[in-house]
């Protein structure tokens, strides 16, 4: 049986199995990191994660993460604000079936909001998805899709974890958040560009590394969506 593999974006035809070797435990480990910090109301809470489940139980996504169930995509959602505030809501789940999707997407809509104190530690976010991705050493690819509405203003300077995490062979990938509803569109748009180009100075990382965009947490799910089909789209394997 020969494997043909077809590569987008960062993975290289070195990284894949050998012919007859058999196919790794995971092709893509995903953690997401959910910004839950004081600037994040209980309405835009929910907007932001019912908009993961949104995302996730959309039909082009759903095809996408299921395409391939003997080397699933392993997820992970967590919760992040100050320095101490990094809280699990889904554990590492490899999506291997329908129907443990289905109980991912149940269980982010079940959840509710927890009380956390103001503060946005956005360089101990990104540290902590790192270290829970790096244990993930099975999977083809490991990235960190890290949501937020505001700069760091607790905690290390993004910029210096990233330098910190640079040799770690996890992609970051970010997805910014504009306020809701501004005076004017300019207004919008600007916030929306200035908040893009510090995620890209100071957060994203790793070959293919982007900035998505949605204007307000009510474009969320649209976003997100988005966001995940660029996110898995870099690997197809088939059997010939």
């Amino acid at each position: 049986m020969i494997r043909l593999a077809v590569l987008a974006g960062a993975l290289m035809l070195g990284s894949l199995p050998g012919a007859g070797q058999a196919l790794a435990d995971c092709r893509q480990a995903l953690a997401l990191a959910l910004d839950v910090s004081g600037s994040v109301d209980a309405r835009e809470y929910r907007q932001q994660i019912g908009g993961v489940a949104e995302a996730l139980d959309s039909a082009e996504v759903r095809a996408r993460i299921l395409a391939m169930p003997q080397a699933p995509v392993r997820l992970m959602v967590f919760e992040w604000s100050g320095p101490q505030e990094q809280v699990e809501l889904v554990p590492w789940t490899d999506l291997d079936s329908a129907a443990t999707l289905d109980g991912v997407i149940e269980t982010l809509r079940q959840t509710s909001r927890r009380s956390t104190p103001p503060g946005t530690a956005l360089g101990v976010a990104m540290a902590e998805g790192v270290r829970r991705l790096t244990a993930q050493s099975d999977c083809w690819k490991r990235t960190l899709d890290i949501s937020g509405d505001g700069k760091s203003n607790l905690g290390p300077r993004p910029r210096t974890v990233r330098t910190q995490l640079e040799d770690s062979g996890v992609t970051i990938n970010a997805l910014v958040i504009g306020v809701d509803n501004p005076r004017s569109t300019d207004i919008r748009q600007a916030e929306i560009a200035e908040l893009s180009s510090y995620f890209r100075a100071e957060v994203i990382m790793g070959p293919g590394a982007f900035v998505q965009t949605a204007i307000g947490f009510a474009d969320y799910a649209r976003a997100m969506k988005e966001k995940l089909l660029k996110e898995l789209e870099g690997l197809v394997v088939s059997e010939l």
